[in-house]
């Protein structure tokens, strides 16, 4: 990237479905943990909408009819499936280099993600990333989005100011966390939510893959 002034000091990534091609597998998994407790099979769309949020408020929102007490046993099955193919997943092409030449220019490069902790520490040990990002909030150990908590702690952990953070994800649900945070946002849209849905939230930027994500980056971070 070339040596121009930083527009932002904290690049804040969403994992799923905008660095981890993931999306697909997780609408399997939501759909088979439903199958095995004899639950009505969301559609695919109504899988991927949730697909973003912290496991529990995605279980709630896609099953919502379910007792509160059996939403654990949901979230048993979900990981289960998850876990038992999460081997197979992969990098979208073009991040690693991407990431790496933001390190170059000195920013820093954070992930916020739906996931728990144990599934993006085994994720990001999967595609040798564990060093490349300077902090990593995930559901289970602060607020679900669309909550601003995650991008605010990470904010506060880095000293930056809302206007010098991004917030790039695949769903509504990462856009409106940038904005409930005060924080910039750009999306993707070859991950789970349609680029219309994304173009409501009016981000500065939506990038139809990897190659012009990091485009605009060269250009605009």
């Amino acid at each position: 990237m070339s040596q121009r002034p930083r527009q932002f000091d904290l690049i804040v990534f969403d994992w799923d479905g905008t660095l981890f091609d993931s999306t697909a597998l997780i609408v399997r998994c939501i759909q088979a943990a439903c199958a095995d407790l004899g639950l009505p099979v969301p559609g695919e769309r109504e899988a991927a909408y949730v697909i973003g949020l912290g496991l529990h408020d995605a279980l709630q929102q896609v099953v919502p009819g379910l007792p509160v007490e059996r939403y654990p046993e949901l979230g048993r099955r979900y990981r289960h499936h998850y876990f038992a193919q999460q081997h197979e997943l992969v990098l979208f092409e073009g991040s690693l280099a991407m990431l790496q030449a933001l390190k170059q220019r000195h920013h820093w490069l954070a992930v916020a993600t739906g996931k728990s902790r144990r599934g993006l520490d085994e994720a990001l040990r999967s595609v040798q990333l564990q060093g490349l990002f300077d902090g990593t909030r995930t559901a289970d150990e602060t607020a679900s989005k669309p909550d601003p908590r995650m991008l605010l702690e990470l904010m506060r952990e880095f000293g930056t100011q809302p206007e010098r953070t991004l917030m790039i994800g695949d769903t509504v649900h990462d856009l409106q966390l940038a904005a409930n945070a005060g924080a910039v946002g750009v999306a993707v849209s070859y991950g789970a939510h349609d680029p219309a849905a994304l173009r409501e939230l009016a981000p500065r930027f939506i990038a139809g893959s990897v190659p012009e994500l990091h485009r605009w980056l060269e250009a605009h971070a």
